[in-house]
């Protein structure tokens, strides 16, 4: 059998396999988190987000807002050398992200069982 027919049928089967594939996986919440900061996040977005009250007092004073809080959690990068640590009976993770008017902030999240408590939020100087 020629190439070009191998070819033909390899690439038929290949066709027919990804169309499956992607049938099965498309009525499910797939989520392909195999990188430690997708999973930290992940795991956070997931679980019901409450904030301390320095964090509240902080949103109050209008330069950053929730919506930065939840890009952070979305896009951030999770600095592993100051995170990972016991705080108050769960997990600090330090998350490095941007409000929408580009000013680098940080959040100092502390991970639970069964919540998110964002402790505070920090104005990152250039």
């Amino acid at each position: 059998m020629r190439f070009r027919f191998r070819f033909a049928y390899y690439m038929v089967g290949f066709i027919m396999g990804l169309f499956f594939v992607a049938m099965v996986l498309s009525g499910k919440d797939a989520r392909c988190n195999y990188f430690p900061n997708a999973r930290v996040l992940n795991d956070l977005r997931t679980k019901p987000f409450n904030f301390s009250d320095k964090a509240k007092l902080i949103l109050a004073q209008k330069w950053v807002d929730t919506t930065d809080i939840k890009n952070t959690l979305t896009y951030g990068d999770v600095d592993f050398d100051k995170s990972n640590k016991e705080a108050e009976k769960g997990k600090l993770y330090i998350i490095e992200g941007k409000t929408t008017k580009n000013q680098p902030i940080i959040l100092e999240v502390i991970n639970y069982s069964d919540k998110a408590v964002l402790r505070d939020i920090i104005k990152k100087q250039n």
